[in-house]
């Protein structure tokens, strides 16, 4: 029993899913519903490119934080040879003070502080440059990743501008197959929209007017006047044709006689 009861509810759970599914595919062909659906895929797709376009704006910006600090470590970097140099040319100058005496150079106090000066300016140098190494690696890569994204992002706006083009073919087409599915359905009459029958209520409609228009004329007498002038065209229709009876001889007696007295007695009495 509980089987057949299951087997019932998924039969009745097929029966609603057979028809949503229907109910989904008729409105996914309507002309309203495709515009609604383009729309949405455009917004989304939209969404999707501000997105992408807001990375690749961070990262332009990351590029550019690296070549401004590239910037400030090379001038650091050339005011440091410059230091350096400066540094070697006091000791240079030490020495020439010392005309070459190795010891004496070396126990001028002015000798440490080049010799100092020179080490800590010739390793501060040596960072930098590495540091610019790596900035410029970074920027290249920066740059040709940044490329890459650019045209990614040039060929999405293109795709949106093909999907818009897409959305008014498609929903132009969809009217058209619309109407003429409208049209071969009404011709083979099974068409499910009010026109023929609206139509057929006009015609009617204009009948009714037609009738109503004629009783009104017969009450203005109208029609009257019209089958008197019928009757006057019979009555002299029939005159016409008793001449010509009384002309051939056809004329019954009793008809002469009365046409006798009648003349006897419309004759006008002697003076």
């Amino acid at each position: 029993m509980f089987k057949a009861i299951g087997r019932y509810m998924r039969a009745i759970g097929y029966l609603f899913t057979g028809r949503i599914d229907d109910a989904r595919r008729a409105l996914s062909t309507n002309p309203a519903v495709v515009k609604a659906t383009y729309d949405r895929v455009i917004e989304e797709k939209t969404k999707r490119i501000h997105q992408y376009k807001e990375a690749v704006g961070a990262m332009i910006a990351q590029e550019e934080k690296k070549k401004a600090t590239l910037k400030r470590l090379t001038e650091e970097i050339g005011k440091l040879r410059k230091l350096r140099d400066g540094a070697a040319a006091m000791a240079r100058k030490l020495v020439e003070k010392h005309n070459g005496d190795v010891e004496a150079v070396k126990n001028d106090p002015e000798y440490v502080k080049c010799q100092a000066a020179f080490k800590d300016f010739s390793t501060t140098l040596t960072e930098k440059e590495e540091h610019c190494v790596e900035l410029e690696s970074d920027i290249q890569e920066f740059d040709t990743n940044i490329k890459g994204h650019k045209t990614q992002l040039q060929s999405l706006l293109r795709e949106i501008d093909k999907i818009r083009q897409e959305k008014h073919e498609t929903v132009a087409e969809m009217l058209t197959a619309k109407e003429e599915k409208e049209i071969s359905d009404m011709l083979t009459g099974i068409s499910q929209d009010r026109t023929h029958e609206e139509l057929q209520e006009l015609r009617e409609a204009r009948d009714q007017a037609k009738a109503t228009a004629r009783i009104s004329r017969e009450m203005a007498g109208v029609d009257t006047k019209r089958s008197e002038a019928e009757f006057m065209e019979y009555a002299s229709q029939a005159t016409a044709d008793t001449e010509f009876d009384a002309l051939i001889g056809l004329t019954r007696k009793d008809t002469d006689s009365g046409d006798q007295d009648s003349a006897d007695r419309t004759q006008i009495p002697e003076s």
